[in-house]
């Protein structure tokens, strides 16, 4: 979305500011959008009780700041957001704030509410001197499903609101199997942060992936195999990007790894296979006590407290394998661990998409508040909201990506596929949504460019084209001139007024 389009969308605000200047509960929530329009990325992590959000939230940070105990804290709504120095704020329900002491304890920070409940903390602010929050608000939320029905409400009255947008633009949802209260949680999820299903935003994550083939080395691969499963799942697909499996304890240990504990895995590696094998064949043999290590009873618990025996295993094999550093051991668990697939995943699909799904979001605000809190004098804003929504190409690509996951598409299925694909539907690169490799050349890009204008053109104004279809195949259209722009290429197929035709996505692979 172009800085012009947020900018007209900042000065709807405005207008909106002087229709209720009087209304001070509206000048909040309109404050509240104006600043949306300029902040980061917000994404949130939520899922069932233990399903490891805060572990994967702090591999995404790089640093062991969110806590991942049952206390207080993990009942809260908790902001993770850059700033140059470290500052905790409690805000208090009904009003108020606290500032928290920065305590940290073995590298990991703690939350220390200061005397005060979880029920009296509205959320808490944590301002950290991070690199990876410059560009993404993170948002740690108590687990849905809680024993505690007050904790599973603060997480759905936070991401699911009933009279209002999410305040999510975002979300990383973990499950470690599709259960039920995980497919109404995303069904309410898209219907309040779409505003009927405008956009599918959120993106599954098969967590604690390394104890689903019961810590063994090939854990990963079988956790692969059933996150594909899932991807092809009809009723997960229409609520989800995607599908990765991660193991959250395995990469928050990787990205945070000390010398020490490099040094007591280089220790592990160093044993005779026979004893090495025996040790690792589970947490019960690995914690008895033994003659056969260096490593204290109490050393080997913290590296099952910080790894899993997953990662103690993996650790001790990649060492062995050529990792001679703690930098190396620590690069190479990421690697195996799925983060890099997450980070990827949330670069391609909502970062790169950070200003049409916030400008969503405003939008849909604005709406709501026009809707429940009717003025004299609406109808210009009201033209205004149309006008933006109506001229946004990259609010109509969100719009049909929920169409083509959550309703029958009216085009066949090679075409449909393909659509998806050429409107971001596997990552917003333009060379990803032409399904070329990274390699292609300028002819090729072309080429398939031409190809790809003829064909969806063709299919726009075949007289057995509906209306349904032409309107998607126009919108895949303006996305492949969108493209060919980007790319600076253009080909035989494109003309003068080729962005009034239709655009939409791309024939399938071979089917030109």
């Amino acid at each position: 979305m172009s800085g012009d389009a947020v900018g007209d969308i900042a000065d709807l605000v405005d207008e909106a500011r002087e229709l209720y200047a009087t209304d001070a509960a509206a000048l909040e929530q309109l404050d509240r959008y104006a600043r949306r329009l300029h902040e980061p990325l917000r994404l949130a992590v939520a899922g069932m009780v233990k399903a490891g959000k805060s572990t994967v939230l702090n591999a995404l940070i790089g640093e062991q700041i969110a806590p991942t105990d049952a206390g207080e804290c993990t009942r809260i709504v908790t902001w993770y957001r850059y700033a140059r120095t470290a500052r905790i704020t409690a805000h208090l329900v009904g009003g108020g704030e606290v500032r928290l002491p920065v305590t940290r304890s073995r590298g990991a920070l703690v939350l220390d509410l200061g005397g005060y409940t979880a029920d009296e903390v509205a959320r808490i602010d944590v301002e950290w001197p991070s690199e990876s929050l410059r560009s993404t608000i993170l948002i740690d939320t108590p687990g849905i499903a809680s024993l505690s029905q007050e904790v599973s409400d603060r997480t759905t009255r936070f991401l699911t609101p009933s009279t209002a947008p999410s305040e999510a633009d975002a979300i990383l949802y973990l499950l470690r199997h599709i259960h039920g209260s995980d497919v109404r949680f995303l069904e309410a999820f898209r219907d309040t942060a779409a505003g009927g299903s405008q956009t599918v935003n959120a993106v599954a994550l098969l967590s604690r992936a390394d104890e689903i083939g019961s810590g063994r080395i090939d854990s990963l691969l079988s956790a692969a195999r059933i996150a594909d499963r899932y991807r092809q799942d009809g009723e997960l697909r229409s609520l989800a990007l995607g599908c990765i499996p991660v193991a959250g304890l395995l990469a928050e240990g990787a990205r945070t790894l000390r010398e020490d504990e490099f040094a007591a895995f280089a220790g592990l590696a160093s044993l005779d296979r026979g004893t090495r094998d025996r040790m690792l064949i589970s947490v019960d043999r690995f914690t008895r006590p033994s003659k056969k290590t260096a490593l204290s009873v109490a050393q080997r618990r913290a590296l099952l407290a910080r790894f899993g025996i997953f990662g103690v295993r993996l650790a001790a094999a990649l060492v062995r394998g050529g990792a001679r550093t703690s930098s190396e051991l620590s690069e190479r668990m990421v690697a195996q661990s799925g983060l890099i697939d997450v980070q990827q995943f949330v670069a391609d699909q909502f970062r790169s998409r950070a200003a049409a799904l916030k400008a969503r979001t405003v939008l849909q605000g604005l709406t709501m508040l026009l809707d429940e809190k009717p003025r004299p004098g609406t109808a210009p804003l009201i033209a205004g909201l149309e006008r933006v929504t109506a001229n946004s190409h990259d609010l109509r690509e969100l719009a049909l990506l929920a169409q083509l996951r959550t309703a029958e598409p009216g085009l066949p299925a090679a075409d449909a596929l393909a659509a998806e694909r050429l409107i971001g539907g596997s990552g917003a690169a333009g060379l990803v949504r032409l399904g070329l490799p990274d390699a292609a050349g300028t002819a090729e890009v072309d080429e398939r460019v031409d190809a790809l204008l003829t064909h969806w053109r063709a299919l726009a104004e075949s007289p057995l084209s509906d209306r349904a279809r032409t309107d998607v195949c126009r919108v895949v259209i303006r996305s492949i001139e969108g493209i060919a722009s980007e790319l600076g290429v253009g080909g035989r197929s494109h003309g003068p007024a080729a962005a009034d035709v239709v655009l939409a996505g791309g024939p399938a692979e071979g089917g030109r």
